[in-house]
């Protein structure tokens, strides 16, 4: 898919993208013109405006965010991020896909592999009549765009804060291996998260500076206030990943103590029993007949006086420990 749209002094108007020759005639039309290209297209539209096929591979690719300086354009790239979420509790990942932002003179091209969100969001704006959008130039309509994927990241990480507080309560409550699942499912998207907001932070400090000429002084601003939006994404990252190391520790303590618990019960069963196993051995070995024969052998109250002491045996037991507090 391939649309155009040309504007300038507040008035903006579409143009026919579909063959090579309507793309030039886009880009040289009067005012500013800002081409959207996603699929089969972006090939057709790269040619036409003459950007690096290395820049290109790149919004086909898995790679980091970042920006360039050309000789004619600017080049930014960024990430267009989403939880995608599976059919079990807190089975989400992050699921992203390159945006190719190049900023010209009086141009501005917008490449991706789907059709993205913000970019379509400014895009509606531009055809409503935005006047701030319709009177600056292409690095303005830009901003716009990243600034909408860095609000997407934002919501990203409430959706995180929501999870983190839920596994929160859980370890407290629960050692369950679905807790721990859903834990470190967390932890995995925070790293791929992380993976996105610290290149991203970088490649927009390039244009907050108004390193590339194609951004003008009056829209570093802007740029800027998207920079530190950035800091505060990375910081909460951060702040989540401590917290849930946090939360993996009390799971695991609380697993040890759970585990000691049982450990102890079982302890003091084996402690009761040992004692109790030593007299039912002694008297079950039946010497009779012989010079060491047992005289409770011969004792008809014998039978019931060994289950009284063996009873009084474990009273006694169970009652040390109780006062010790280990049981």
């Amino acid at each position: 898919m391939t649309d155009a749209l040309v504007y300038s002094d507040g008035t903006v108007s579409t143009r026919p993208a579909e063959t090579p020759a309507q793309l030039r005639a886009a880009k040289e039309a009067a005012g500013t013109t800002w081409v959207r290209a996603s699929g089969a297209d972006i090939d057709a539209v790269a040619e036409a405006f003459g950007l690096h096929a290395l820049t290109v591979e790149d919004v086909r690719g898995h790679v980091r965010p970042k920006s360039e300086e050309f000789a004619d354009y600017a080049f930014l790239l960024v990430k267009d991020a989403d939880l995608r979420r599976g059919e079990q509790t807190f089975e989400e990942e992050i699921d992203d896909q390159p945006v190719g932002l190049y900023v010209g003179d009086d141009w501005l091209v917008t490449l991706s592999l789907n059709p993205v969100p913000a970019v379509g969001t400014v895009w509606e704006r531009a055809l409503s009549g935005d006047e701030r959008l319709l009177s600056r130039g292409p690095d303005f309509a830009a901003y716009r765009v990243v600034d909408l994927l860095v609000d997407e990241y934002f919501a990203i990480l409430d959706q995180v804060e929501t999870q983190i507080e839920v596994i929160e309560d859980e370890v407290l409550e629960s050692t369950d291996i679905a807790t721990l699942e859903g834990l470190n499912a967390v932890r995995r998207d925070l790293l791929a998260f992380r993976k996105i907001a610290w290149p991203t932070r970088e490649a927009v400090s390039a244009f907050a500076r108004g390193r590339p000429e194609q951004v003008n002084a009056e829209t570093e601003k802007y740029y800027r206030d998207v920079y530190d939006h950035l800091v505060q994404v990375v910081d909460l990252t951060e702040t989540y990943r401590d917290l849930t190391a946090g939360a993996r520790d009390i799971y695991l303590n609380t697993l040890s103590q759970s585990t000691n618990e049982v450990t102890k019960a079982l302890t003091v069963v084996a402690t009761v029993f040992i004692p109790l196993t030593f007299i039912a051995g002694v008297y079950g070995m039946n010497f009779a007949g012989t010079p060491f024969a047992m005289p409770e052998l011969g004792w008809t109250y014998g039978y019931p006086a060994v289950m009284v002491g063996m009873t009084l045996v474990g009273v006694v037991l169970l009652y040390s420990f109780r006062k010790r507090g280990w049981i």
